[in-house]
């Protein structure tokens, strides 16, 4: 009997953490407002984690990304990739990522994003990873990424297999 409600209070937690997930969706910090700050869970072992998220600045000046910092990790860069003659590469933007005025950058898989270097543990689906964005004007800005299913697509996508994502990606091809 206890083990049955240990469960079903495990099982209402989980649920309360997805509403706050979807309630807990935007940060703002001078001009710019942060959104869907997410992140893949990893297998066991992995040193590395990407982080995404959606920066829109409604500012009349340019802002930067400059750097990044998280507990869970020795190192967060901030990085790209991008295709060159059809194979994939990722550089780090040593001079972080300029933020528009008026405009909205996507930090999202295969683009732009965080590099979470050195992971201390796994990220688990379901967790809330703190990371600490430093900004050239708005400062320093607290975020939670919120930890999706390993092979998901976007926030709030469970992910799946790597191999089963990849594969429904390229049906009908």
């Amino acid at each position: 009997m206890n083990r049955l409600i240990r469960t079903f209070a495990s099982v209402a937690a989980v649920s309360l953490l997805s509403v706050a997930a979807v309630q807990a969706a935007e940060i703002k910090a001078g001009d710019l407002v942060i959104t869907e700050a997410w992140s893949r869970a990893t297998p066991g072992g992995a040193k590395v984690a990407g982080g995404f998220l959606t920066i829109d600045n409604k500012g009349a000046a340019a802002d930067r990304l400059v750097s990044a910092t998280a507990d869970v990790a020795g190192k967060v860069e901030v990085h790209e990739m991008s295709m060159d003659n059809g194979v994939m590469k990722m550089r780090l933007l040593d001079k972080g990522l300029s933020i528009e005025p008026g405009k909205t950058v996507k930090l999202a898989p295969g683009g732009y994003h965080i590099m979470l270097l050195d992971l201390k543990g796994p990220l688990k689906e379901g967790e809330k990873v703190p990371v600490t964005l430093q900004f050239e004007k708005a400062g320093k800005v607290p975020v939670t990424l919120d930890v999706a299913g390993v092979g998901a697509k976007a926030p709030g996508d469970a992910g799946g297999s790597m191999t089963k994502t990849d594969h429904k990606g390229h049906s009908g091809h």
